[in-house]
């Protein structure tokens, strides 16, 4: 089994004073997962740098209603988009993603913690 990791454009808006000049600007995001080290969870990260780490199940389940766990929401906003929302002792940040991103991200990470047949 072998990690994946895969980069993805989205937007961020927040009430953090740091990115507030960067709302509604496309930044670079780093999704990553490794079966190995825990195959339930995945870990996002924002620029600045800012790791969360996200249970994959709540992100696949955010794609279709509204969740929460913890500090992070994740809901779908529209046909076309998922958003994520982070909440820390800094602020509030809110991530649009296109859900075909999640979504292909985690077809990716399904495929890497499937058992290898022998």
């Amino acid at each position: 089994m072998s990690a994946v990791e895969q980069y993805a454009r989205a937007h961020i808006v927040t009430d953090t004073a740091d990115t507030a000049a960067d709302e509604h600007r496309a930044v670079p995001i780093a999704l990553r997962y490794d079966p190995e080290a825990d195959p339930r969870q995945v870990h996002v990260t924002l620029p600045g740098p800012h790791e969360w780490v996200v249970a994959r199940e709540l992100l696949e389940q955010g794609l279709r209603v509204p969740v929460s766990s913890g500090d992070i929401r994740v809901w779908p906003c529209g046909r076309v988009q998922a958003v994520m929302e982070f909440h820390s002792t800094e602020g509030v940040a809110v991530v649009q993603f296109e859900s075909k991103t999640l979504v292909r991200f985690l077809r990716r990470t399904y495929l890497a913690a499937a058992p290898v047949a022998r």
